[in-house]
């Protein structure tokens, strides 16, 4: 060990101290705790921070990143001068006109992108969102990913812009076994797409040495896996003492989402393209949901997201791919209130829409897990057995947008068999004659008779589930249980 005085005097002090500058500035860029995991910032609410405040709480939440769904001006505008790299995506409704055409690839990168360079960090650009997750656009779209991604990259070669990388975001039902693919090691992409679609796009990446990206949820996979997977297992919580080994490998796993990972290096392996690096472009765990849906919960969220950020801050890689460095994207910023769906839809964020923290997290890590203040206990690990019914949400009733609700009401009577029947004039539920009286029947008729083939309880954000059985009278509700 070098004296004290002895450092102050060498002639090597200059040279040291540039390099730990250099070493410093590494770390900020996405190699240490300085970096944090990225975010991915929706704006399907209502009532959203300003995109300058929604940077500010990025910041305070220590993401080193951020993922935006379109080119949005004021977002872009509100991220330069940051050190935030940001990832956009290219929306899947202009695929087909950016394959069709390299002038309208060049159009959009010279609209979209250069006017934000450099002073924002545009990394990624993401050609489409979850695009091979929809069957109707096999014929339309699907061809269509490599041709517009060729496109983009070769406005950015002409123009000089070298630091941009392109990929799109997949599901994991790329995959044959979808969200739960076990043994990893087994997994495949789906015939319909490995050959026609996943080969090119695999040659793509690997040949201007981009990332695949995947959206990877262990709660999805754990919720759907019947008790087969323990929850510690899915939230990085098992320290150790709960394993999976595949028996194709014999590589041991801790956590769920290590699995996921590996299976889609697996399925790329297979087409000869095993060496694609892998980037998660959204993973997460629901603060909340509906009644009938198990595991979402504010303490799980926070425990996953927590968890998540301490493992990727020393690259761990997975199994197959230990060392791996890969860029991570938190879903989501905000929970969103306007998204379709399940409640859980509307519940991933790390913020309230009204920028308040929906709890406390550090996602560069630096933040010990112990110094977190307790959180609230779960509730609803175990699937609820109880019955449940659809009304009008206490928000939509407060402040009723009757032409709304009328459009509401029209569609829930509209389908099923005879689910409005009863708030007809005479009635069992015609009284009291009111539109919100009869949307929380008509929502929960509809919603009944229709749950099992995916119908949910969402009528654009005006109803909810309840556990307050909500019959009068002579009017009764059907519930959950018949």
């Amino acid at each position: 060990m070098v004296a004290p005085m002895a450092m102050a005097d060498s002639p090597l002090r200059p040279l040291l101290f540039l390099l730990l500058a250099a070493l410093a500035c590494h770390a900020a860029d996405g190699h240490g705790h300085a970096h944090g995991l990225g975010v991915n910032y929706g704006r399907v609410a209502d009532d959203i921070p300003t995109p300058h405040r929604s940077v500010q709480l990025l910041r305070a939440a220590g993401a080193g990143s951020v993922k935006i769904y379109d080119a949005n001006r004021p977002v872009l505008r509100a991220l330069s001068g940051t050190r935030l790299t940001v990832s956009i995506m290219v929306p899947n409704e202009i695929i087909v006109d950016l394959a069709a055409s390299y002038a309208a690839a060049d159009a959009w990168v010279a609209a979209n992108l250069l006017p934000y360079l450099p002073a924002t960090r545009v990394k990624y650009l993401l050609v489409g969102n979850e695009v091979l997750s929809d069957t109707s656009a096999a014929h339309t779209v699907w061809p269509r990913i490599v041709p517009a991604m060729e496109n983009l990259h070769r406005s950015l070669r002409k123009r000089g812009v070298s630091r941009v990388k392109i990929s799109t975001t997949l599901a994991m039902d790329a995959l044959v076994t979808g969200a739960f693919p076990r043994p990893p090691s087994a997994a495949t992409f789906r015939p319909d797409i490995a050959e026609a679609v996943m080969r090119p796009l695999l040659r793509f990446i690997e040949g201007t040495n981009s990332y695949y990206f995947v959206d990877a949820y262990p709660y999805f996979a754990w919720a759907g896996s019947n008790g087969t997977v323990p929850l510690d297992y899915a939230l990085f919580n098992g320290g150790g003492r709960i394993r999976y080994v595949d028996p194709g490998t014999g590589l041991t796993y801790t956590n769920l989402l290590d699995e996921m990972l590996d299976a889609v290096g697996a399925a790329m392996s297979k087409l000869g393209h095993g060496r694609v690096r892998i980037a998660i472009a959204e993973t997460g765990w629901p603060n909340g949901g509906d009644y009938d849906q198990i595991g979402a919960s504010v303490h799980n969220a926070a425990i996953y997201n927590r968890n998540l950020a301490v493992r990727f801050a020393s690259n761990p890689g997975t199994p197959a791919r230990p060392g791996a460095r890969m860029p991570v994207f938190v879903f989501s910023l905000f929970n969103e209130d306007l998204k379709p769906g399940p409640g859980t839809e509307r519940h991933w964020g790390i913020y309230y829409p009204n920028g308040t923290a929906v709890y406390q997290i550090d996602l560069a890590a630096r933040r010990p897990l112990s110094a977190y203040p307790p959180l609230p206990a779960p509730e609803n690990d175990t699937p609820y057995k109880g019955p449940i019914w659809c009304v009008l949400a206490a928000h939509a009733a407060k402040k009723l947008n009757e032409t709304a609700v009328g459009d509401a009401l029209t569609y829930a009577c509209g389908q099923g068999n005879g689910t409005c029947d009863a708030i007809q004039p005479g009635g069992h539920c015609f009284q009291p004659n009111t539109g919100a009286a009869h949307a929380s029947y008509a929502f929960n008729s509809y919603w009944q008779q229709l749950r099992k083939t995916g119908a949910t309880c969402y009528f654009n954000n005006l109803a909810e589930q309840t556990i307050k059985d909500p019959s009068y009278g002579s009017c009764k509700f059907q519930s959950s249980l018949g």
